[in-house]
Formats: structure tokens, C-alpha cells, sequence
């Protein structure tokens, strides 16, 4: 009896939970869950490169985006205040364009997975040298290949960053803001006052 596949069954785990967890995180309504659901995605992420040995990679994923940044957009989800019924009502102007671009989607996810753009010989797992080093290795291939790239995703990820602001943010609401000019002028002596005070016997 042959010895069962181990790699292989985790890949199929993996691959069918990331895919699930993708189509929930934007179908479901409700924000909070919305969130936990690309938890699960980057969770299921991490299986699989640590299938493909990109160990720095996988620990990064936990580390900075599952324990911080999923965090403090839980926190944020959490706080903001989501008026439901506008939502609705852009939701009939954007569908045309939401269908157009799944459409477009589905087609890439089609093409992408026909059979002329796969071999037919079986995947090998590498074997490094001892002196091999994931990190080094990275680091070399993206800041020297693709560093175009790479700048062009921190230019992405700031624009999206301002974005999201400009969304949330929705003027001051009340008048308990800082005034840095008042508080430049401002003296001790119109501030403190020292008062002479006789103490009490007991």
C-alpha cells in the first residue's frame, strides 16, 4: 500500500478552505465577519507557502498582517459607523459594474486554469544546500527583479491607505478640536494660579 500523499491532501485542504474563505469575505454582510474570513484566507495562505518552503514568508503573514494589521482592522470595523442604507442605494448604480468585472474575473480564473498552461510532469519537491538561506534569497530576488514592483505596491497600498481616510472621515462633528495658535500663546500666568492657603491645626 502506498504511503498517502500528506503534501498533496493539505494542499486540496488548503486550496478548497482559501478559496471559500475568499468568496465569504466578500459576500457576507456583516463587516465583523467579513474580517475574520480574510483571517482565515491569509491563515490558510501561510499553509500553503510553507508547502512551497518560503518559511519567511508564511511567518510574516502571521506575525504583521493575521496579529496586527487583521487586529487593528477588527478594532476599526468595529468603531466606524457603516449607514446601511446608503450602501443599498449604491449598490443598483455599481452592480453593472460589479457583474462586468466578475465576469472579467471568472474568464481569468478559466484561462489560467486550462490544461495547455500545466505540464503534465510531476511536481518535486526542491532540496536546498544546508548554507541555504530563505530570507537572503528573497531579499536578493526583490529588490533586484522586481523592485519596480515592489514600489509600485507601497505606492498602491498608500493610495488606498489615503483612500480609506478620505471615506471615514467626515468633517468635525463638534467643536472639541486643538487650536496649535491658542496654544502657543498661551502664558503660565493665565493659567496657573498659586493660591496662600494657612494650614489647618489638627
Amino acid at each position: 500500500m502506498a504511503p498517502l500523499p500528506i503534501p498533496d491532501i493539505l494542499f486540496v485542504i488548503a486550496s478548497v478552505a482559501l478559496i471559500t474563505s475568499a468568496v465569504l469575505v466578500v459576500t457576507i454582510r456583516n463587516p465583523v465577519r467579513s474580517v475574520l474570513s480574510l483571517v482565515l484566507c491569509f491563515l490558510f495562505t501561510t499553509i500553503l507557502w510553507l508547502l512551497l518552503q518560503a518559511e519567511f514568508l508564511s511567518l510574516v503573514l502571521i506575525f504583521v498582517y493575521i496579529g496586527a494589521v487583521m487586529t487593528l482592522f477588527m478594532f476599526v470595523v468595529m468603531m466606524m459607523h457603516v449607514d446601511k442604507r446608503m450602501l443599498s442605494e449604491k449598490f443598483v448604480s455599481y452592480l453593472p459594474l460589479g457583474v462586468g468585472l466578475l465576469v472579467v474575473f471568472v474568464g481569468l480564473i478559466v484561462y489560467a486554469l486550462h490544461h495547455h498552461n500545466f505540464t503534465k510532469a510531476a511536481y518535486v519537491m526542491p532540496h536546498f544546500p544546508a548554507n541555504y538561506h530563505n530570507t537572503e534569497s528573497l531579499g536578493a530576488v526583490l529588490y533586484t527583479h522586481y523592485v519596480l514592483a515592489f514600489e509600485m505596491a507601497s505606492v498602491i497600498l498608500l493610495v488606498a491607505l489615503l483612500a480609506a481616510i478620505s471615506l471615514v472621515f467626515q468633517g468635525r462633528q463638534s467643536g472639541k478640536s486643538q487650536c496649535v495658535d491658542k496654544q502657543i500663546q498661551a502664558k503660565k500666568k493665565d493659567r496657573l494660579v498659586v493660591i496662600d492657603m494657612k494650614s489647618e491645626a489638627p
